[in-house]
């Protein structure tokens, strides 16, 4: 499988287990939807992903969020395994990402654990929003610091 973006699809375990052919052979649509990624390379070329990267990079350090160390890059990752289940204020809990699309992301810990307990930051992003959650080991009690339309 080869992915045009350049991210490693063969240590993808969800594609290898739902025949995932990777984005080159499906022309960008790997999960059965455009990935905004592919159609971003294939329309304007690999430097401009480049730069839209950089600008969303710059966008999420400029959102100054305490405990959050500066971000230096965004990797492709497909929602199925970033898909949390967030607790609403009426008691609900609801995932606002969609499983079969591709958003870039990173995680980082917080630079205000004390050794005990550890919370990371996890950023998603895509051309529509920008998504910042914090939470424990394996994702547990997840909390969403900002969700910002683009």
């Amino acid at each position: 499988m080869e992915a045009i973006c350049g991210a490693d699809c063969n240590n993808c375990g969800f594609g290898k287990n739902n025949n995932c052919k990777g984005c080159k052979a499906t022309g960008g649509c790997p999960f059965g939807k455009q990935c905004f990624i592919a159609k971003y390379i294939l329309t304007g070329g690999k430097e401009n992903y480049e730069a839209f990267k950089l600008q969303l990079i710059n966008e999420i350090n400029s959102l100054d969020i305490p405990g959050m160390p500066k971000i230096n890059d965004l990797n492709p990752l497909n929602g199925c395994f970033v898909n949390l289940s967030y607790p609403m204020p009426n008691g609900e809990n609801i995932k606002l990402l969609d499983n079969n699309d591709i958003y870039l992301g990173n995680q980082v810990e917080s630079e205000f654990n004390d050794g005990e307990i550890i919370r990371c930051f996890g950023i998603l992003a895509n051309m529509n929003f920008i998504l910042v959650s914090e939470y424990g080991a394996n994702g547990d009690n997840p909390e969403i610091i900002i969700y910002k339309k683009r």
